[in-house]
C-alpha cells in the first residue's frame, strides 16, 4: 500500500501538481538500516508532536502520578502518536549523531543509552522534569529549521579542513542498550554513523591563526548549544544518572576539538551532512514531525486535495474485489480523433490573437500559476527563458498541452492503465517479461485518426506529433483510413490501417485491411470509431473523447472495475459500465463553473437515479465501458447514419436496452472531462445535443423502444431522455402565449370578468417563484457532502450572484429553439464546439449572428408585449405578474453580452458598433461581412419548410396582427386633429416621408456608380429629410405614435407571411427591425460604458471563479503582457545574452588576476579564502587593523582593497563582486577561511595556553 500510494505521489509530481518539499511531505519514508520498515507520511503525522505536548502538560497539571505509564498513557494508546513521537526520538538521535561526529559519539551514545534505561524501566518522569520538556522540543526545531533551510543550499568544500585525527572512541560505561518499542537503539546508530563511507581527507596545515567564516556553522552552533543547555535545564539535578547526564552534556560543550570550538571540525560535519542524500531525506522527515503545521504540509494545488480527498474516499466504497493480473478481463481504449490539437507548438502558445493580447502561454502560467512554479523546480530552471531551449522545449510543450483540451492529454491520462497495470504486477512479484507479455494482453490503446494518412502526406507537424506519442508509449497503435488511387480516372481503393512505433524511432504498419469502399457514409465520429473497432483486441472496450483525461490512481482500480461485469444484479447481464466525470474546465470562469455544475448534476445525481431505482439509465457519453462481444454481435456500439443518429452515444444505450442488456454505473472511479467554456462553444454544444434529441425523436430506436418498456420505465426515460428537450419547448412556449395573452386581455379591454376586475395573485407568483430554488437542493447536498456545507452554499450564492439565472434561461431558449426547428424543419448537424480557452471579445456583429435569430428577437418581441400589457393594462399589481417574464425577456437579449469579456469597455463598445453598422452595410465577402448573406442563410429553411409547419407561423401572423388591430383601436395618444389647423399638413408631410424612402431605395441601386462625395452627401440629407419629416409628423398629429406603434406589428405579419412564401420585398423591413433591434441592444452598453464600474464589476464577476484560484484577467492580463513585452519572460535578445555572457567571463579573468596577485605580494602570511555569502559577516565582525597597509599595484583597472581581491563600500560591504558576476557569484552555504589580524594588544596573555583533555575525568 505504501508503494501504491509513494508512485501515486510521484505521478502528481511528475504532472507539477506539487513541489518537491510536498512530495517529500506526502510520501512514506524509508530509510536502510533504520528499525522501521517505513515511515508515516509527513502531513499525516505533523501536528501531532504538538498535540503530545499538550496532553503531557495537560497531565501534569490536572493529575498527580504515580508513574510514567499513567503519565504517558494517552500517547501510548493514540497509534499515530506514539509512531510520532517514535520517529522524533530515532530521526532525532540519528541527526544528532551526524551533526557531532565521532569525536561526541560515546558521549552522545552514552547519554542516549541512559534515557533508554529510564523508558524501559518506566523511571523519566523520576529524572526529569517533565513540565520543561516543550523548552526542549522548541530549540529542537529551531535547530531543525537552521539545518533545513542551511543543508539544502550548501556547497560542500572540495577539500577537507580538519586533521582527521579523532580520539580513541571507548565503549560506553553506562548501560547496555535494550531494545525499546519502536525505537532503534543506540548501538545501531553507531553502527550505522560508521558505516558511513569517509571522504578522503586532505591534511592542511594546521594553523592556528586560520578562522574558517561559515555563517550555517556559526548559527547551527548557537541554536545547538540553545538545546543541549534546554537538555540539561530538564534534568533532575539531584539524581545521581541525571548529573552524569549533564556532566557529559558540559563536557560536550567544553571540549576544544570538537563541534563546538573546532571550526574545520564543524564545517566538515556540515559538509558531509550536505553530501549526503539518506541524512537530507531524514532531516526533511524530522523537520515535518516537529516544526510543521498540518497546513503547511498539505498541498496547495486545489486539483491535488480533490484527487487525493477522491481516491482515499473511493477505498471505502464498494468495490468488487481484484483478481490478479493473469486472471483479470482484458479491455481496450478507444479514441477518435479527427483534426483537434495533439501537442501545443511554441507558435500556438505564444501566438497572441485576442483583444487582449495574451498568448495561451501567458494565460497558462496565469492560470496554472503553482504548477508552472512546480514546473520549473522540476527542471531546475531559474531563468524562464530558458524553457525554449533545445533541452526544454518538449517538456514546455507537454506541460502546456497536458493543461489544455488535446489530444496529448487523453493519451498521458489513458496510458496511465499501462503504468498502473505494470505496478501491479511488480508488487505480484511477476519478471520484466511476463509483465511485458501481459501488457499486450490485458491492455491496448487504439487512437482512430481517420485522417492519418492525409496528415502525413500533407507534412502535417499534427502527424509528427502523434508519431512522437507513440514512440513515447510503445503500447500505443493508431487506426486511420488510407486511400490509393487506382488509375487515372480516379477509382479509389479504401484501406482500414493500424500502425505503431517499432522502438528504434521509426512508425511500423501492423495490418491493412481492404475496405469495399470509403467507410465515411454518415456521421464522422461513430463512423471512425467503427472502422477502428476490428483492431480492438479485450474482452471489453471503453470508449474515451479525445477532451477527456485519466488519472493514475485512478488507473489502479480499473482492474476491480471490470469485476463488475462479473458480477449479475437481476435478470439481465451487464453489459455496459457507467464511470464518474469529473470537469476538469469548471476553474476557467463563471461560464466554464455553470457547465461543471450542470454536469456534475447530470453525470453525478441525474445517472445515479436513472441507474437505481429508475433502472433506465442508457449510454449518455463517454467513458462507458462496453462488453464488446455482446455489442459486436448486436450491432456494434455506434449507429452512424446521417442526421438521425447526430447523438451516437445514446444510440448505443437504445441498442443496448431493445436487446436486453443491463447498465451499472459506479462511482468510486473517476475520469476527467473538458467542458466548453465560452459562450459562443456552450451554445453550439446545446444546439447540437438539442438537435440530436429532435432526430431521436423521430427515430425508429425510440419507437421500439417505447413500445417495449413498461409504464413506470417509460416514465422514467421521458424524464432522462428527449422529455427534457420537450419540456423546455413547452416551457418556452408557455411563457410566450401566457404574453401575448395577457396583452391581448389588456388591449382588448378584457381583464374582468362582466363588470368585475379580475384580481391578479402577483404576490403568490413571487412566492411561488421562489419555489424554483428548491431545484438546487441535490446539487447543495452533493457539493456539501463532497466539498462541505459551507463551500457548498458558497458556490450556489456565487453562481446566482453571477448571474447563473440568466446563462441557464438563456439555454433553455436554445434547446426549445433548436428542438422545434429539427422537428418542425430538419437540418440536424454535427457542430465542432472547439476545445480553446475563451478570453478574448466577441464582436458584437458576431454575437448577433449567433444568437438573433433563436433569443435576441424573441426577447425583444416579448419586452414590446410586456410594454404593450403595461400601458393598457388595469388590473394592477404589474411588477408581480410580470419579473419572471421581464427576467427571461432579460435573460434571452442581455445574456450574451453579460458574458462576453469586456462588453462594457468603452473602447470595445465604440469599436463593435463600428462593426456591425458595417456589417449592416455590407455587400460581400460572406455572411460574417454583410448583413444581406446573412439573412438569406439565416431564413432560408422558411421556403423548404413543409405546409404543416408553416401553420404554426401563419398562427403568429395572425396574433400580430390582432396586436396591430388592436394598438390601432385604442384611445393611446389619440388627438382630435378638427379643432386645431396644422401649420403643415399631414398628407403633405406622409407624401414627403414616401418619396425620400423611394429615394433612399433609389440611392441603394445606384451608388456603386456614383463618386463618394456625391454618395455621401445624397445619403445624409435623405436621412436628415426622413428624421426632420417623422418628428413633424409627430408633432402636428400624435396620433401617428399608435399609428406606427400598430403599423410596426401589421408589416410584422406580412412579412412573416412573405417570409414562408419566398417574397424578396420583405428583407428591406427586417433590415430596419434588425437595425431597431441593434440599437436597443446598444443604447444601455453605451451608458454602462460611459459609467465604467459595470466594466470592472463584470470582468471581476465573469472570471470570479477564476480569481479566488489566483487567475488574473483582463487587466491584469494586459499588465503581463506589457512586462513580458518589455523583458519579463520575452524572446531573449541573443546578441545580449552572448555579450553578457562574454563579459562575465571577462570579469571572471580579472577577478582570478586580482586573487593571485594579492596572495602573490601580501605580507601577511595567511591563507585566505572566501564564501561571498560570509564575506559581508566577516567584514563587519573582524577586529580593526593597526599594521600598515600594503598597496598592491592595480590590474584591469580595479584596485585591490579589503577582503580577497573585493572592492568594498565605505561599509566595507562586498558590493561589486555580485553585481559584476550575477547569480554565478552567489554561492549558498560551504565555508572558507579569511585571514586573522594581529592584535596590538600589550596584555601579559602571550604565553598562555589551555590544553583539553582527551577523556573526561572519572567522578
Amino acid at each position: 500500500e505504501a508503494r501504491h500510494w509513494n508512485e501515486v505521489i510521484d505521478h502528481f509530481r511528475e504532472e507539477d501538481l506539487i513541489s518537491n518539499r510536498e512530495r517529500d511531505y506526502m510520501k512514506f519514508s524509508r530509510f536502510d538500516g533504520f528499525s522501521q520498515a517505513i515511515y508515516l507520511p509527513v502531513f499525516q503525522t505533523a501536528g501531532v508532536v504538538e498535540e503530545a505536548l499538550a496532553l503531557l502538560e495537560r497531565s501534569t497539571d490536572d493529575y498527580a502520578f504515580t508513574g510514567d505509564n499513567e503519565l504517558f498513557k494517552p500517547i501510548l494508546n493514540h497509534v499515530t502518536m506514539r509512531t510520532a513521537v517514535s520517529e522524533v526520538w530515532e530521526l532525532g538521535n540519528y541527526v544528532l549523531l551526524k551533526l557531532l561526529g565521532q569525536v561526541h559519539n560515546d558521549d552522545a551514545v552514552y547519554i542516549m543509552n541512559y534515557v533508554l534505561k529510564w523508558v524501559e524501566s518506566g523511571t523519566v518522569s523520576d529524572h526529569m522534569k517533565i513540565v520543561k520538556i516543550r523548552v526542549v522540543v522548541q530549540t529542537l526545531i529551531q535547530l531543525v529549521d537552521v539545518l533545513g533551510k542551511g543543508i539544502g543550499r550548501r556547497k560542500p568544500a572540495s577539500q577537507r579542513r580538519s586533521t582527521g585525527k579523532t580520539k580513541k572512541r571507548n565503549e560506553p560505561t553506562g548501560p547496555p542498550a535494550r531494545g525499546i518499542r519502536r525505537a532503534i537503539s543506540a548501538s545501531s546508530l553507531t553502527t550505522n554513523v560508521a558505516r558511513q563511507t569517509p571522504i578522503e581527507v586532505s591534511q592542511v596545515k594546521n594553523d592556528e591563526n586560520v578562522v574558517i567564516v561559515d555563517a550555517l556553522r556559526d548559527h547551527t552552533r548557537d541554536k545547538f548549544r540553545a538545546l543541549i543547555n534546554s537538555l540539561k535545564g530538564i534534568m533532575n539535578s539531584a539524581d545521581p544518572e541525571s548529573k552524569e547526564v549533564m556532566d557529559r552534556l558540559t563536557f560536550a560543550l567544553s571540549m576544544e576539538n570538537g563541534f563546538f570550538w573546532d571550526d574545520a571540525y564543524a564545517s566538515d560535519a556540515l559538509d558531509d551532512m550536505a553530501r549526503s542524500d539518506i541524512f537530507k531525506s531524514v532531516l526533511t522527515k524530522l523537520q515535518g514531525l516537529v516544526a510543521c503545521h498540518p497546513d503547511e504540509v498539505e498541498p496547495k494545488s486545489k486539483e491535488a486535495r480533490r484527487r487525493l480527498t477522491f481516491f482515499v474516499n473511493s477505498l471505502f466504497m464498494d468495490m468488487p474485489n481484484a483478481p490478479s493480473i493473469h486472471d483479470m478481463f482484458s479491455w481496450n481504449v478507444l479514441t477518435p480523433y479527427y483534426k483537434e490539437s495533439v501537442t501545443l507548438n511554441k507558435g500556438d502558445l505564444e501566438t497572441r490573437s485576442d483583444a487582449l493580447g495574451v498568448s495561451t502561454m501567458l494565460y497558462l502560467q496565469t492560470l496554472y500559476k503553482a504548477d508552472w512554479a512546480n514546473f520549473l523546480e522540476r527542471l531546475g530552471l531559474q531563468d524562464e527563458e530558458k524553457v525554449w531551449s533545445k533541452k526544454n522545449a518538449d517538456e514546455t510543450r507537454q506541460w502546456a498541452s497536458i493543461r489544455a483540451q488535446t489530444l496529448n492529454r487523453t493519451i498521458s491520462g489513458m496510458m496511465y492503465f499501462e503504468k498502473a497495470l505494470r505496478l501491479l504486477a511488480n508488487l505480484e512479484r511477476l519478471d520484466d517479461d511476463t509483465t511485458n507479455d501481459l501488457m499486450g494482453e490485458k491492455f491496448g490503446y487504439i487512437v482512430a485518426c481517420q485522417v492519418y494518412g492525409q496528415m502525413k502526406r500533407d507534412q502535417d507537424s499534427k502527424a509528427d506529433d502523434i508519431d512522437n506519442l507513440m514512440h513515447r508509449y510503445p503500447h500505443m497503435r493508431v487506426a486511420y483510413i488510407d486511400s490509393i488511387r487506382n488509375n487515372r480516372s480516379g477509382e479509389m481503393s479504401f484501406y482500414s490501417c493500424l500502425v505503431k512505433s517499432n522502438s528504434k524511432g521509426k512508425i511500423e504498419e501492423i495490418y491493412r485491411v481492404r475496405l469495399p469502399g470509403n467507410p465515411i457514409l454518415g456521421e464522422g465520429k461513430p463512423e471512425n470509431q467503427n472502422h477502428a473497432m476490428i483492431f480492438t483486441r479485450g474482452e471489453f472496450v471503453q470508449t474515451i473523447d479525445m477532451n477527456q483525461e485519466g488519472y493514475f490512481e485512478e488507473a489502479l482500480k480499473m482492474r476491480n472495475a471490470l469485476q463488475e461485469f462479473a458480477k449479475r444484479d437481476g435478470p439481465m447481464p451487464t453489459t455496459i459500465l457507467g464511470l464518474r466525470e469529473h470537469i476538469f474546465t469548471g476553474s476557467v470562469s463563471s461560464l466554464a463553473n455553470y457547465m461543471a455544475l450542470q454536469e456534475t448534476s447530470f453525470v453525478t445525481l441525474g445517472q445515479r437515479v436513472l441507474t437505481k431505482p429508475l433502472c433506465i439509465r442508457l449510454h449518455y457519453g463517454h467513458p462507458d465501458v462496453f462488453d464488446k462481444l455482446f455489442f459486436i454481435t448486436r450491432g456494434g456500439i455506434s449507429k452512424s447514419s446521417k442526421g438521425i443518429n447526430l447523438s451516437e452515444d445514446i444510440f448505443a444505450g437504445y441498442n443496448n436496452a431493445i436487446r436486453g442488456g443491463q447498465v451499472a454505473f459506479k462511482e468510486y472511479m473517476q475520469v476527467g472531462k473538458g467542458r466548453d467554456v465560452g459562450m459562443s462553444q456552450i451554445y453550439q454544444f446545446e444546439a447540437k445535443l438539442s438537435q440530436g434529441a429532435g432526430e431521436q425523436s423521430l427515430s425508429r430506436d425510440v419507437y421500439r423502444l417505447c413500445h417495449r418498456l413498461d409504464f413506470s420505465r417509460l416514465l422514467s426515460y421521458y424524464f432522462g431522455g428527449i422529455g427534457h428537450y420537450f419540456s423546455n419547448v413547452l416551457t418556452v412556449f408557455t411563457v410566450y402565449v401566457v404574453v401575448y395573452l395577457m396583452a391581448i386581455l389588456a388591449l382588448y379591454d378584457l381583464e374582468k370578468i362582466g363588470d368585475r376586475l379580475i384580481t391578479p395573485s402577483g404576490t403568490i407568483q413571487m412566492l411561488l417563484g421562489g419555489l424554483g430554488l428548491l431545484q438546487t437542493i441535490p446539487l447543495f447536498a452533493t457539493l456539501g457532502v463532497e466539498r462541505g456545507w459551507w463551500a457548498s452554499f458558497r458556490e450556489l450564492v456565487g453562481v446566482f450572484a453571477t448571474g447563473g439565472p440568466l446563462h441557464f434561461m438563456f439555454h433553455i431558449q436554445t434547446k426549445a429553439n433548436y428542438m422545434t426547428q429539427t422537428i418542425l424543419v430538419g437540418g440536424a448537424k454535427y457542430r465542432p464546439t472547439g476545445r480553446g480557452f475563451v478570453t478574448q471579445h466577441t464582436p458584437m456583429d458576431e454575437l448577433y449572428r449567433f444568437f438573433a435569430s433563436s433569443h435576441l428577437y424573441l426577447g425583444v418581441e416579448m419586452g414590446a408585449g410586456l410594454i404593450i400589457m403595461g400601458i393598457y393594462s388595469e388590473a394592477g399589481q404589474y411588477f408581480g405578474r410580470t419579473w419572471s417574464l421581464w427576467l427571461a425577456s432579460l435573460s434571452f437579449i442581455a445574456s450574451p453580452f453579460w458574458f462576453n469579456p469586456l462588453t462594457f469597455d468603452w473602447n470595445m463598445v465604440t469599436a463593435d458598433y463600428v462593426k456591425y453598422i458595417a456589417w449592416l452595410r455590407g455587400t460581400a465577402g460572406g455572411a460574417a461581412r454583410s448583413w444581406s448573406i446573412w439573412w438569406n442563410e439565416e431564413n432560408s429553411f422558411y421556403s423548404k419548410m413543409p405546409f404543416a409547419s408553416k401553420i404554426w407561423f401563419i398562427i403568429k401572423a395572425i396574433l400580430y396582427l390582432t396586436i396591430a388591430d388592436g394598438i390601432a383601436r385604442s384611445d393611446l395618444m389619440k388627438a382630435d386633429t378638427t379643432l386645431s389647423q396644422p401649420k403643415v399638413a399631414v398628407p403633405f408631410v406622409v407624401a414627403s416621408i414616401i418619396i425620400l424612402l423611394a429615394s433612399w431605395w433609389l440611392l441603394s441601386m445606384v451608388e456603386h456608380m456614383m463618386p463618394y462625395p456625391v454618395r455621401r452627401t445624397t445619403g445624409i440629407l435623405i436621412g436628415i429629410g426622413l428624421m426632420v419629416s417623422c418628428i413633424t409628423a409627430l408633432i402636428e398629429d400624435s396620433n401617428f405614435f399608435r399609428y406606427g406603434f400598430a403599423a410596426y406589428y401589421g408589416i410584422g405579419a406580412m412579412c412573416q407571411i412573405g417570409l414562408l412564401f419566398g417574397s424578396k420585398f420583405v428583407k428591406n423591413f427586417y433590415f430596419i427591425h434588425d437595425l431597431v433591434c441593434g440599437h436597443i441592444i446598444f443604447f444601455p452598453l453605451f451608458i454602462l460604458a460611459i459609467l465604467q464600474i459595470p466594466h470592472h464589476i463584470q470582468t471581476w464577476l465573469l472570471y470570479h471563479n477564476a480569481l479566488s484560484s489566483d487567475v488574473v484577467v483582463s487587466n491584469i492580463l494586459r499588465y503581463a503582457r506589457k512586462s513580458q513585452e518589455s523583458g519579463g519572460t520575452s524572446a531573449p535578445n541573443e546578441d545580449l545574452v552572448e555579450q553578457i555572457s562574454e563579459l562575465r567571463k571577462i570579469v571572471q579573468k580579472q577577478e582570478q588576476m586580482i586573487g593571485n596577485l594579492g596572495s602573490g605580494n601580501s605580507k601577511v602570511s595567511l591563507s585566505v579564502a572566501q564564501n561571498p555569502s560570509t564575506d559581508a559577516i566577516a567584514s563587519l565582525i573582524k577586529a580593526p587593523s593597526r599594521e600598515a597597509l600594503n598597496i598592491q599595484p592595480s590590474v584591469g583597472g580595479y584596485s585591490r582593497t579589503g577582503m580577497g581581491g573585493r572592492t568594498l563600500s565605505a561599509s566595507t560591504l562586498d558590493v561589486w563582486g555580485e553585481m559584476a558576476l550575477g547569480d554565478a557569484a552567489v554561492s549558498q552555504g560551504g565555508y572558507q577561511t579569511a585571514p586573522a589580524r594581529h592584535s596590538t594588544s600589550t596584555s601579559g596573555t602571550g604565553d598562555f595556553s589551555f590544553t583539553q583533555p582527551d577523556v573526561m575525568p572519572p567522578r
